[in-house]
């Protein structure tokens, strides 16, 4: 099933080329023979009898969609009700099967989705320790890149990034507070959106901040990436903010897939968010920008924007005092026999196992979750207050007006780095801050493949205002049909050097 899009699955079965359970099966021969990736936490036992149910349903003339018998992964922190453990990739929740499925999960398995298996992720999405390490957990190890495997997936969503680039599924799920889908979509050379904040439901997702968690599709086409998002969409009970998506989700976002996309969109150079990216970044970007401009875009280049860096003491300040109430709120959810009920048994835990669970780093963001006191605390109202203001008054949304832009681009980050246990991710050597400003302000950002360097991928972000994820799908799009940069990985040991 080598890099055969959704649209092409669909049509091989609709011929009877394929069944969902021989597309299974293929997956599952993909996946046993990369085991070196490790992108996946955990199989689910039932795959081949819901396969075998939606090949009868198709036989007998009942089809729900797009996505009806397409194989697809969900990272480690999406509640399935069903035979899977939800741990975040933490042995603290090893035994942990969630009592229903995530708003997410219900909305995919209605659209006929077949939920292959659970991706492996940075232990609780990577916001436990100060020296973390991408794609590490302590329940599943570490997920390696498809394209050199001694370099890092990027982190959260690494499992979810590393097995669509593998081909171990057709898509996947992935989430992100700030950059977690983005950042691996990017170093796995795959397409990723980050919706606004609002258009999917978190319900059932093990959460770090309230305010700017979001699920998001990982795919290798934006086609692929666009039928996704329109099943994952849709208003919850269980998660009022998704009431704000009222009048701005679509179901199908395939009519926004526009070859001459570009024609007539004024977009913006955001220069200064990769003023001090390595050359070859800089080189790839400019032909990007070329190729938008050849494609009939006005591009503005540069326009400026606000420095992410103001942003970052608030931003922590934030995520500490939502992530305590967010992870308590979600261990209530839990079944009675789950040891772990609050955050404190959380710390607990990892100190009594902290020689399988914290031998390489420790655990400083749950120690300082655990100190704050309520989201009535005027030190977390003003953080976020600030983070709103930075963000989206004085950042993306007055870039946007000075500018009268459709949408602001960069480079989305640098290639992936090798990996170490010792040090943790340390100091990225790419240089490039695209992911905050749309990340802290809840707005939508699309990564598509950009190029290389040295065999590894880069990608090229697009990011705008609230609810603009059609004009964003409509760009990238347009981008990616004029460039196809994507190349399939081929399982290198390290970097071509040479």
């Amino acid at each position: 099933m080598q890099e055969r899009s959704i649209p092409e699955l669909q049509n091989a079965m609709a011929d009877g080329e394929l069944t969902a359970v021989a597309l299974c099966e293929a997956y599952g021969r993909q996946i046993d023979a990369h085991p070196e990736v490790n992108a996946i936490i955990e199989f689910n036992p039932d795959a081949l009898t819901i396969a075998a149910g939606l090949d009868d349903e198709r036989r007998a003339g009942k089809l729900r969609g797009p996505l009806h018998g397409v194989p697809i992964l969900l990272k480690d922190n999406i509640d399935t009700g069903d035979r899977m453990a939800t741990t975040a990739g933490s042995l603290a929740l090893a035994d942990s099967r969630a009592q229903q499925d995530a708003f997410v999960t219900g909305r995919l398995r209605e659209a006929g989705a077949v939920i292959l298996g659970k991706t492996n992720l940075s232990e609780w999405a990577n916001f436990r320790g100060a020296r973390s390490i991408s794609g590490w957990s302590s329940r599943g190890g570490l997920t390696r890149n498809p394209y050199a495997l001694d370099r890092s997936a990027c982190g959260s969503s690494s499992g979810s990034g590393a097995a669509v680039a593998a081909n171990f599924c057709a898509v996947a799920v992935g989430t992100e507070t700030d950059g977690s889908i983005t950042c691996p979509a990017q170093t796995n050379g795959l397409v990723g959106i980050k919706p606004t904040v609002g258009l999917i439901s978190r319900s059932g997702i093990i959460p770090i901040s309230g305010s700017q968690d979001t699920a998001g599709p990982m795919a290798r086409t934006v086609t692929d990436a666009a039928i996704l998002l329109g099943a994952m969409t849709g208003m919850d009970a269980r998660d009022p903010v998704t009431e704000t998506s009222d009048g701005h989700s679509y179901t199908d976002y395939r009519p926004f897939l526009v070859a001459d996309g570009l024609r007539g969109a004024r977009i913006g150079v955001a220069r200064g968010l990769a003023e001090h990216a390595d050359p070859r970044i800089l080189a790839i970007f400019d032909e990007a920008i070329a190729v938008m401009r050849e494609l009939g875009a006005t591009v503005i280049d540069p326009v400026s924007i606000i420095n992410p860096s103001r942003l970052q003491q608030a931003e922590l300040t934030v995520f500490h005092h939502e992530y305590k109430a967010g992870l308590n709120a979600y261990f209530a959810t839990l079944s009675e026999e789950c040891p772990i009920r609050t955050i404190d048994d959380l710390i607990r835990f990892n100190q009594e196992h902290a020689e399988e669970v914290m031998p390489y780093f420790g655990q400083e963001h749950l120690l300082a979750a655990a100190e704050t006191t309520s989201l009535d605390d005027p030190a977390y109202l003003a953080a976020r207050k600030s983070c709103l203001r930075l963000s989206r008054d004085e950042g993306i949304d007055a870039t946007l007006r000075a500018h009268k832009l459709d949408a602001i681009v960069s480079p989305t980050g640098g290639p992936a780095w090798v990996m170490d246990l010792v040090l943790g991710d340390g100091v990225r050597a790419w240089h490039v801050q695209s992911m905050t400003l749309p990340a802290v302000s809840g707005y939508p950002h699309i990564t598509v493949p950009t190029g290389s360097i040295f065999g590894l991928p880069v990608g090229l972000s697009f990011y705008s205002t609230a609810w603009r994820e059609p004009t964003l799908i409509r760009l990238a799009y347009a981008y990616e049909q004029a460039t196809q940069k994507r190349r399939p990985p081929r399982f290198l040991p390290g970097a071509e050097l040479a």
